[in-house]
């Protein structure tokens, strides 16, 4: 695995022919002048962000779009997971209408994980399709969500259940917005950086392990690699699976649990990088109950995520309420819930389990 670099600019491509673009990662991109150069032309773009984002970066990305744009509108949603819905996404459409954009407006994504899985799915739908481009302002956005051409809107039933594989045209990711970002939120995002360590890459499990606490002073070569070497492990695996056909779905672990979590409380009250974290936990047992990963291993990544400030033990749903939330994950075939588990420490692949060993682990993880 590389080291870290001297600097803390980086450049990511995802490979997908036609559809393949850019993630430029590094300090000062929103006010720089070459992340905005080469984008699709349009007379007008359209940046989508929320009220807590909106204060902290809306006037610079508009700035920076200002020379390549006639018209640069802006509609400022809610924010919250629990606005992740019909109601928001509508807001984005009305912008859109009223101020009669075209097939060719650009729409910018300017948040976290909720605005750029909104923004993107509005960008999917409008006029069937105009172009977009993440500029995730969070953690977890830049090192998850933004990256690989997601999108969706949660449903009272199940979190992320409406929506459409659609790639962006560019995504930017400005360390410098992790400066802003609360504590809670920035343990959230680490979630999804542990995530890769253990699916995909042993080594950077391990420059994790020895660089959390830099991770969580916000040290910016630290953030600037763990940015870089998720991106790197999420374009490699979405290159070869764009649309989750087999390998890509390796991408969810704990996502399968957490997701239950997050359904089940209700969406907003915990975080989904919260959810998640606790959702590998889960996950991490489960492989041990299948006889993958010893528990020396289950231990050792379950006090990573502890180190990260996340939560380790779930909320006592009960076990049916996890079960009935499950079924409708997008793994589930036939009604039978799918989990990603590892098949040994830096492998992970999707398979089914026994129901008993499912309430074992509820029973063993939650109170």
């Amino acid at each position: 695995m590389p080291s870290p670099l001297s600097d803390a600019s980086q450049q990511v491509r995802i490979a997908l022919g036609e559809r393949s673009y850019d993630i430029l990662i590094g300090p000062g991109l929103l006010a720089a002048t070459a992340p905005w150069q080469g984008l699709p032309r349009s007379a007008a773009a359209l940046i989508v962000t929320n009220v807590t984002v909106a204060p902290l970066y809306a006037a610079r990305l508009r700035a920076a779009l200002a020379p390549h744009y006639r018209q640069v509108h802006e509609v400022v949603l809610p924010d919250g997971e629990e606005h992740k819905d019909w109601s928001t996404l509508n807001q984005v459409f009305d912008t859109l209408l009223s101020r009669g954009c075209d097939r060719k407006t650009v729409v910018f994504a300017l948040g976290g994980g909720v605005v750029g899985d909104m923004a993107g799915f509005a960008a999917a739908c409008y006029m069937r399709g105009v172009p977009y481009v993440q500029v995730p302002t969070t953690l977890l956005a830049q090192v998850d969500s933004s990256v690989g051409g997601k999108t969706a809107i949660n449903h009272p039933h199940g979190k992320n259940m409406i929506g459409a594989f659609y790639q962006p045209a560019r995504v930017v990711c400005d360390l410098d917005t992790l400066a802003t970002l609360p504590p809670r939120e920035l343990s959230a995002g680490l979630a999804e950086v542990i995530k890769y360590g253990p699916i995909a890459d042993m080594a950077f499990l391990d420059w994790i392990e020895a660089n959390i606490d830099a991770l969580m002073r916000r040290e910016p070569l630290a953030l600037a690699h763990a940015v870089r070497r998720s991106c790197e492990i999420k374009a490699d695996v979405v290159g070869k699976d764009e649309r989750e056909a087999n390998l890509r779905a390796i991408l969810n672990f704990g996502h399968t649990f957490g997701h239950a979590i997050e359904a089940g409380l209700g969406y907003g009250e915990w975080l989904h990088g919260e959810a998640v974290g606790c959702g590998m936990v889960m996950a991490l047992q489960l492989s041990r109950r299948l006889g993958l990963v010893d528990a020396a291993f289950a231990q050792r990544v379950s006090a990573l995520i502890a180190r990260a400030g996340l939560p380790v033990v779930g909320p006592a749903l009960g076990a049916e309420r996890y079960l009935e939330l499950m079924r409708i994950d997008k793994k589930a075939e036939g009604g039978e819930i799918r989990f990603v588990v590892l098949e040994k420490p830096g492998q992970a692949a999707v398979r089914g389990a026994p129901e008993e060993m499912v309430r074992q682990v509820l029973a063993d993880c939650t109170r």
